[in-house]
């Protein structure tokens, strides 16, 4: 089974701009016969908490569809970022979508203290089945919290999937924590960051994949669009910008 991380710059609050974008990493990853591809933290807005109340849009939004007919014509799994509306405020959200199945929400559990004036909790986590794997997803700080990669071990996670928008010194830090939990749960890990000025810092990129020994396989530019990814079967790494 091949699985990818999707890098790439989203432009502010342009959600169009950005599918487009989106369709052509997707691609990428159709190419190299990936199923299943993860983009970073709000992706299709890019990381603007403050922007969030004006663009978030709910989870049967028509704008998914065209990501859901890519997922079933293709038996690919897509991750999207998007802040999406509930009942009690605005979660950060990513949006599942599997062949021929109605689509999923993970929504970050764990916020940063920075967020919580924008954006509510999630309360429910997520697995994502591909094949004989169980693949959980991560968003950027509740990624580096080792009790998050220690509770989804216990839920049978064998693959982790860390979606961020992370800053130079972000990365360094979650290289680091990435090829720890790699190591001590057997995961392999792919990181998905984006690049380029979001919010009220410059994202560093650098997307990149970890063995179940914790060692980095694969990683991508500071500054490109791209996708990098692993077999999991031959442990074989694939980048394609």
């Amino acid at each position: 089974m091949k699985i990818c991380a999707a890098q790439l710059k989203s432009k502010s609050g342009d959600i169009e701009f950005n599918i487009i974008e989106h369709f052509k990493l997707i691609e990428k990853a159709i190419g190299h016969g990936a199923e299943l591809i993860c983009f970073p933290e709000l992706s299709l807005t890019g990381y603007e908490p403050k922007l969030a109340k004006s663009l978030c849009i709910e989870l049967n939004d028509k704008r998914f569809d065209p990501f859901q007919k890519l997922s079933d014509e293709n038996k690919i799994i897509i991750c999207v970022g998007m802040p999406i509306k509930a009942e009690d405020g605005i979660l950060i959200g990513l949006v599942i979508l599997q062949p021929n199945t109605e689509r999923t929400l993970y929504s970050k559990q764990l916020l940063h203290e920075d967020e919580t004036p924008f954006f509510i909790p999630g309360n429910n986590q997520a697995l994502i089945m591909c094949g004989t794997e169980i693949i959980a997803p991560a968003i950027c700080f509740e990624s580096i919290q080792p009790s998050h990669a220690s509770n989804v071990k216990k839920q049978g996670a064998s693959i982790y999937l860390a979606s961020v928008a992370k800053h130079k010194l972000g990365v360094n830090k979650g290289y680091e924590h990435y090829s720890s939990i790699s190591s001590e749960y057997s995961y392999i890990t792919l990181m998905s960051n984006c690049y380029g000025y979001c919010d009220n810092f410059e994202s560093s990129g650098s997307s990149a994949v970890w063995d179940k020994e914790g060692n980095p396989v694969a990683k991508l530019s500071h500054s490109e669009n791209g996708i990098v990814g692993i077999d999991t079967v031959s442990s074989e790494p694939f980048i394609a910008y």
